[in-house]
């Protein structure tokens, strides 16, 4: 049966929060799914990135109230939101920034990326990669280095010359730059788990995962853009043409391509589990304000993300794209919408 609506209910232009959970449920059910990345992060870096997590969360939840005083409007810091925008920026930064990058960080999230829109439900973007395109293009020494921390020992600015604390090059700037060598850096097994550097919320595909699965079984997200995300990732990079450290091109018409196919396969897999990929697509492209209403507009968005992540990752500046891909894809959720939006919800 066709649900019937009042004459005169007037639907205001996007985005809008689709769902029937309340808004506090939504965010804290949000929150316990990001709690196996959180041990994660402090197993694989210790105590300095538990004290990021915690400013990154404390200057958002600080600036909502500050700005919801100053608009006269009902402080809600209660209600969670906050604190997943400060907990996911906290994720997606290296382990040992200075303690003022994540201040900085969630004071434009919360305050342009959010309110500079009218607040919760009204942002296009979503706030927590807003402000960490922001803090690359203001800090990007800070944000991209050439070798990264891992395991504990980390503080601001340095590593205790430890047999605890090494610096490696990150997976993913490996796969750009000598994809067929990167086995001889890590494992799969090690990218599962998380025993790899990276931003101090990511590295753990078996805790996103876990993460992930929750929110899928309590309804929070649907698996299909994600699920899309991923796969568009995992085959674009196995047919598209890269260089090799040598400058030669590479492309899946030459015969040697397919000398090992299990190795290609391998790559793909590699590519899924390493960077930001596992934590944007079930924990970032799903945000339900920035990513589109109906299961075909998801699609979309989620074969869109993957596409431009596997152009970012193999011929851009950067060894990442999930952060921008999502960001371009959230402008055009309006359009997606409208050209679905006779899809069923």
């Amino acid at each position: 049966m066709e649900q019937q609506f009042p004459k005169n209910l007037i639907v205001g232009p996007g985005p809008h929060i689709a769902n029937t959970e309340s808004i506090p449920a939504i965010m804290w059910t949000v929150v316990i799914s990001l709690v196996p990345a959180l041990i994660a992060g402090f197993i694989n870096f210790g105590w300095y990135a538990m004290l990021i997590v915690f400013v990154s969360i404390a200057s958002a939840i600080a600036t909502e109230a500050v700005i919801q005083k100053a608009r006269k409007v009902e402080v809600t810091i209660y209600d969670g939101s906050a604190v997943v925008t400060g907990l996911l920026l906290a994720f997606v930064l290296p382990p040992n920034v200075p303690i003022y990058v994540p201040i900085i960080g969630s004071m434009f999230a919360i305050g342009i990326a959010k309110h500079a829109f009218g607040g919760l439900g009204m942002n296009i973007w979503n706030p927590a990669l807003a402000a960490r395109a922001f803090l690359l293009a203001a800090y990007s020494s800070l944000i991209v280095m050439p070798k990264w921390p891992i395991l504990n020992k980390i503080y601001s600015g340095s590593i205790l010359s430890s047999v605890d604390a090494i610096t490696m090059a990150t997976p993913c700037a490996i796969l750009k730059t000598a994809p067929f060598a990167f086995f001889d850096h890590y494992s799969l097994w090690e990218l599962f788990i998380g025993h790899i550097p990276g931003s101090i919320g990511e590295t753990s595909a078996l805790a996103l995962l876990a993460g992930a699965i929750y929110l899928i079984a309590k309804k929070i997200i649907r698996w299909q853009l994600p699920f899309f995300y991923i796969l568009t990732v995992m085959i674009m990079v196995a047919l598209l043409p890269f260089h090799n450290v040598n400058g030669d091109l590479i492309g899946f018409w030459q015969v040697s391509y397919w000398i090992d196919p299990v190795l290609i396969l391998e790559k793909s897999l590699a590519h899924a589990f390493a960077g930001g990929l596992i934590l944007g697509a079930f924990f970032m492209a799903t945000d339900m304000v920035t990513s589109p209403l109906t299961k075909s507009g998801q699609i979309i968005f989620g074969i869109g993300c993957g596409v431009l992540v596997a152009i970012i990752r193999l011929y851009g500046g950067y060894p990442e794209g999930v952060c921008y891909s999502i960001l371009i894809m959230n402008t055009f959720v309006w359009l997606i919408d409208r050209a679905t939006s006779a899809s069923t919800i």
